[in-house]
């Protein structure tokens, strides 16, 4: 990002009080910048014990605005996250399937919503993620931090491409540690915050208490794969993902998730630490949604969950429009449902994301 980028443009600063959205602030005062800054409200359908905004959060986004004479708006998106967000993770977990809302809360809510609600009237909206982006070619692309723990352009992955178009990324190009270290040198009164952990609308709540208090419970067989024994019973698929292998309770283990039958309510799992059941090498991905381009090469990289780790593949686009991932090596848990984020090949360009499907 460079001055000439922003220059003259209004800027909207998502501010949620943590440490990174604050230095996001900090920098573009820095540039001579003052943005205005919004704190977004979400949360699940109810308040009380289950709403997650928080006060503390508010607080510290306020002092910040304040200190760097920005105004702060509080923007509640609280109906539009519950009936997007939270429904498509409903209706995914009770389909059996892997879903990731803080992916669809970036397309719908922070950067749909809220720029809606503003009436579409910023030229760009700031965030703290670790991401960056790169005009390549007269085209805008999403493009990877130099942090691999930090990333988090698999998040971004599903914005449309009117949304890349108005997203900047000011801390996108530092290591957290660098981001730390911006703020604790500024005095910022977030600087020694701890990151928040989750699932962003659970807060501190456990997710399958969440899971349960709106699907409830509905027992049904765990099988092993291989013999087709009974092991004991489950007590509703959507408390369990392929690959999981903590947190099962079945005697008898080490035991591995690898599939669900949705139809029957019956859980499949095999034996072992590290079972061969657990890998796949090969895997379909639909309705894959393009950032920038379709992939354009045959040789790609790809992750399906955040983690540092990413792995080499060659793409296939299948008759039916599907796209086919031939992983170089096997790749444990993959599951239906989990977004597979697709780079070019050196893993700095990202085309985008789709769903896996088996």
């Amino acid at each position: 990002m460079n001055i000439g980028e922003i220059k003259d443009k209004r800027i909207a600063v998502l501010l949620s009080g943590g440490v990174d959205s604050s230095v996001v602030v900090h920098e573009l005062a820095r540039m001579g910048l003052h943005p205005d800054c919004f704190y977004i409200k979400i949360g699940p359908e109810e308040k009380e014990e289950w709403d997650c905004s928080s006060e503390e959060d508010l607080e510290m986004a306020t002092a910040v605005a304040h200190r760097y004479g920005c105004k702060l708006q509080v923007v509640d998106c609280h109906k539009e996250y519950w009936t997007k967000v939270t429904s498509y993770t409903m209706e995914k977990v009770k389909a059996g399937f892997t879903p990731n809302p803080d992916v669809m809360c970036n397309r719908l809510v922070k950067f749909g919503a809220f720029d809606e609600k503003m009436g579409h009237n910023y030229d760009l909206i700031a965030t703290g993620h670790y991401a960056q982006t790169e005009w390549i070619d007269g085209r805008k692309w999403l493009t990877t931090s130099p942090d691999p723990v930090k990333d988090q352009t698999d998040f971004l992955a599903q914005i449309y491409d009117w949304q890349l178009r108005k997203a900047i990324f000011p801390i996108g190009h530092y290591m957290k540690e660098e981001v730390r270290e911006i703020a604790e040198r500024e005095h910022l009164v977030n600087a020694k915050r701890k990151d928040s952990q989750g699932i962003c609308f659970l807060g501190q709540i456990n997710y399958n208490e969440y899971i349960r208090r709106y699907l409830g419970e509905k027992p049904g067989l765990v099988i092993e794969l291989e013999t087709g024994k009974n092991i004991g019973e489950h007590r509703g698929l959507w408390f369990h993902t392929i690959g999981q292998r903590k947190g099962l309770g079945f005697g008898g283990g080490p035991w591995f998730v690898v599939k669900k039958d949705v139809e029957n309510n019956i859980l499949y799992v095999s034996h072992g630490y590290d079972p061969e059941t657990a890998y796949r090498k090969e895997f379909r991905i639909h309705d894959f949604h393009f950032l920038t381009t379709e992939v354009n090469e045959p040789r790609v990289t790809f992750k399906i969950r955040h983690t540092p780790e990413w792995h080499h593949a060659t793409v296939e686009k299948a008759a039916d429009g599907e796209y086919i991932i031939h992983s170089d090596e096997k790749i444990h848990g993959v599951a239906p449902g989990q977004f597979c984020v697709v780079y070019d090949e050196q893993h700095h360009r990202c085309y985008g994301s789709g769903e896996i499907c088996l």
